[in-house]
């Protein structure tokens, strides 16, 4: 029996039949009109897929046993992260499918990776407790993220709603990198690290806001004391990188909460 060859599709669902290796965007150009662009870019990918990679490769190392490395590649996401949205911006190479992939780099790199470091050293001897908790961060992040996406453009950019989970990974990531540098089992310490990975976790869905640090122009000119300051700072982190950004990452978490309690302070009274 024949059978009839099939016709190829056209019209609104045949762009439904796009080869796998294509994409469409629809933007808006200067007037206003809707215009259509195929391909993505690649150069703020790179970093995004950077970023990713070494989210994932931080997890083999947490699983293999290298707590050292899977926490300092952490913090080479953070670094990544921070890129990818920049270098988007100075090229105006923007895009939503770019916004959507950073996102899913930012929760292996941010919310799955610190998790699974931070049990693997530590939330494992706990048992059942432990990965309730890993899963707390987990979800935390994930909230965090869609929470975030869903409210570009209707905040005030200078703040964050909620700790960044940059932020978060950095103070889990920290923690392990700091103590497992100096020998000391996760273990020994698993009630501390279960405390400080849960109020991680629930401060990236809290409401209390966090400065973004977004509104620094850092295309302007400066005084020359600035790059002394720069350079002081980075010769302070390197000086002993693990317990320094440990700090830093905590002083960051907890003035949240703390300007927070100092505002509801101010409203008191003045009532």
């Amino acid at each position: 029996m024949n059978e009839r060859p099939e016709e190829p599709a056209t019209g609104p669902d045949a762009e439904s039949l796009l080869p796998i290796d294509e994409h469409v965007e629809e933007g808006h150009d200067a007037e206003g009109r809707k215009v259509r662009h195929r391909g993505i870019y690649l150069l703020p990918n790179l970093f995004t897929t950077a970023n990713l990679f070494a989210g994932f490769y931080a997890i083999i190392n947490a699983i293999n046993g290298n707590f050292y490395v899977a926490a300092a590649t952490v913090f080479v996401a953070m670094v990544l992260d921070s890129l990818d949205g920049r270098v988007a911006r100075l090229t105006n190479t923007q895009s939503a499918f770019g916004a959507e992939y950073d996102s899913l780099s930012d929760m292996v790199a941010f919310g799955v990776a610190p998790a699974i470091l931070a049990f693997e050293w530590a939330l494992g001897s706990m048992g059942k407790v432990g990965w309730m908790v890993a899963f707390i961060y987990v979800a935390g992040a994930a909230l965090r993220l869609a929470r975030f996406n869903t409210q570009i453009g209707t905040v005030d950019k200078r703040y964050f709603i909620g700790l960044a989970s940059p932020a978060a990974a950095g103070v889990v990531a920290g923690t392990v990198w700091a103590f497992s540098d100096f020998g000391i089992q996760g273990s020994k310490m698993s009630f501390v690290v279960a405390l400080m990975v849960a109020a991680a976790g629930m401060l990236m869905v809290s409401n209390i806001k966090y400065y973004s640090f977004k509104d620094l122009d850092l295309k302007g000119r400066v005084p020359f004391v600035a790059i002394l300051a720069v350079v002081l700072v980075f010769a302070v982190v390197f000086s002993d990188p693990p317990r320094i950004l440990l700090l830093i990452f905590l002083a960051y978490a907890a003035s949240g909460p703390v300007q927070y309690l100092l505002r509801l302070r101010r409203r008191k009274t003045a009532e």
